[in-house]
């Protein structure tokens, strides 16, 4: 049975928030656009310690919660850059080509590995870790930019930290598959060669 625990109720309302984020920043109202990310991110926060430190881990919230996640950061990529929340504070909509298509490289290269291979397994490898962390980190300065200027500088050092390190996680992810491959057939040689 999946039931929705405290997580999952704070996974959702992470979602709900996501058109309330899209509407601040295409209406041009970069504080109210910066706390509603912030609410969001703290949703975030709370959700895995309450998870974690009240035993309220669940099938359900293991899919909600990274899901939640990534509509959260794509939109606000997205919606970053098509629509600004002042003169120049807005995400260079190559970066947001870069960060989605890396997403939907793991994405069906793991459906691939499921169909084909059977392997379910994919745990996030560090450089996946510190690219998310730097791409939630940009969000934030490129929100604080549209309220004070002079911090844009800043906010693009950030992008182009955020480019580099979806490249670097990307290239990493498809090293780590062929390993994965390498493995998988390394595996079943072997056992075909016992039988």
């Amino acid at each position: 049975m999946m039931s929705l625990t405290v997580p999952n109720l704070l996974s959702i309302l992470r979602m709900g928030l996501v058109p309330v984020f899209i509407i601040a920043v295409t209406d041009g109202k970069p504080w109210q656009a910066l706390a509603v990310f912030l609410i969001a991110g703290i949703t975030d926060l709370f959700d895995g310690l309450i998870a974690r430190f009240w035993h309220q881990q669940s099938r359900l919230g293991a899919y909600l919660d990274p899901m939640a996640d990534k509509l959260l950061l794509i939109s606000a990529y997205l919606s970053l850059s098509l629509a600004s929340v002042a003169s120049s504070a807005r995400i260079p909509f190559w970066v947001t080509v870069l960060v989605i298509a890396r997403d939907l490289v793991i994405v069906v290269v793991s459906l691939v590995f499921y169909l084909a291979l059977g392997i379910t397994n994919f745990p996030p490898a560090t450089i996946s870790k510190i690219t998310t962390a730097a791409q939630v980190i940009a969000v934030l300065l490129v929100l604080i930019a549209g309220i004070a200027p002079g911090l844009e500088p800043v906010s693009l050092g950030g992008l182009y930290v955020v480019a580099g390190l979806t490249i670097l996680s990307g290239l990493n992810y498809i090293v780590l598959a062929n390993r994965m491959v390498a493995a998988k057939h390394a595996s079943a040689g072997s056992s075909g060669a016992e039988s």
